[in-house]
This record gives C-alpha cells, structure tokens and sequence, in this order.
C-alpha cells in the first residue's frame, strides 16, 4: 500500500470517527451552539426567509444524487471506456449518501422542532456533500482543471444547504456538521478501497 493511500485512509478514518463521537455526544442533550442557534431562529421558518429556505431545501437536496447516478449512467453509456469509473463512483456515492439513513436510527436525535423522521446526520446535507465528492473525484479523473471550481461550488451549495435547513428549524447545526464528516470519511474510505484517488500524474483510471 502506497503512503499517500495510507494517509487518505488514516483521514477517512480520523472523520468518519469525529462523526460517531459527535453522534454520541449530542444524541441525548444540543450543544450549546446548537441551542443558541435555534433559540435565535425559532419561528423563522414561518416568515418570508423560511420560503426562500424552503425552495433552497427543495433544490439542494435528496435530487441532487439521483441526478448525479442519472449523469454517470449517460457517460458510462456514451463512452464505454469510463465504465468501470462510472460504476465506482456510483458505488462512492451511494454508500455516502447511505451515511443518513443508516446512522439516524443509531443516535436517535430528535428535531428542534416538531418534524417526521430522526435528525442525526442531516439526509440533505449529507444528499448534497455526496454529490459533491463525487463530482470532484470525477473531475479529478477526466477534468483535472475544473476540481478546484467544483470543490469550491460544491462547499458553497453544502453550506447554503444546511444553512435552509437550520432556518427552517429541522435540524441543530451539529446535524449538518455530522454530514459533512461522515459524507468526507465514507467517501475517503470507500474511494480508497475503490482505488479511485488519483494516482495525480495524469494517468486515467481505465488507461
């Protein structure tokens, strides 16, 4: 094993247990910035900003991986020789996006308010900050110039996604925040174990 995969294995690790151990410290009691943070938006949700979080929630969330499956689907098919990185990308994303649905039953978090369903991790953050690794791991293999954009616009979207959802008072800032760290160390994991970080001298995957 290389040592640049042995260290993206040690940080894949290193986030995906920061996600369990914030998991188990706030499943009974909020923190306090969580607290606070609710406390300053109770009812927001109800004014003309929960509106426009509402569209944002609507948007950036749980389509966002089925469109990203739709798009790998279309380029295993239009260029066969991106199958195998297609098919393991497919993987990458949907243990990631997996991460909600099976821990929210672990923790059992309730909402800071009245809501169907569990609250830890965030399913629309973690929706999002899915998408994201994938398509920066997909640019990483065909498009090494645009990693830097789409890194930047996919943190951009994974903020203003748990920002609407904060705002409209279903999830605690916690919950956002154990997305983004179990969506980083699944998606380490699984993409070292898939072979997928870039070897960074060019090469293609599939060449």
């Amino acid at each position: 094993m290389s040592v640049p995969l042995q260290r993206w294995l040690v940080v894949g690790l290193v986030f995906a247990a920061a996600f369990v151990l914030l998991g188990l410290s706030v499943a009974r009691q909020p923190l306090t910035l969580d607290s606070e943070v609710a406390n300053a938006l109770h009812g927001v949700y109800t004014q003309p900003l929960g509106k426009v979080a509402e569209i944002g929630s609507d948007v950036l969330g749980p389509v966002l991986p089925w469109v990203v499956g739709a798009a790998l689907l279309a380029l295993a098919l239009r260029r066969r020789q991106h199958t195998g990185l297609c098919v393991r990308l497919t993987v990458v994303l949907l243990l990631c996006r997996l991460t909600s649905l099976v821990f929210k039953p672990v923790f059992l978090r309730e909402r800071p308010r009245d809501y169907p369903d569990l609250s830890y991790p965030s399913g629309h953050v973690t929706s999002v900050a899915s998408t994201g690794f994938v398509l920066v791991l997909l640019c990483a293999w065909l498009w090494p110039r645009l990693v830097r954009r789409v890194a930047a616009a996919s943190a951009v979207a994974v903020v203003l996604s748990a920002a609407c959802r904060v705002v409209l008072g279903v999830h605690w800032v916690s919950d956002t925040i154990g997305a983004v760290l179990a969506v980083t160390g699944v998606g380490l994991l699984s993409a070292c174990a898939l072979r997928l970080l870039p070897p960074g001298d060019g090469r293609s995957l599939d060449g």
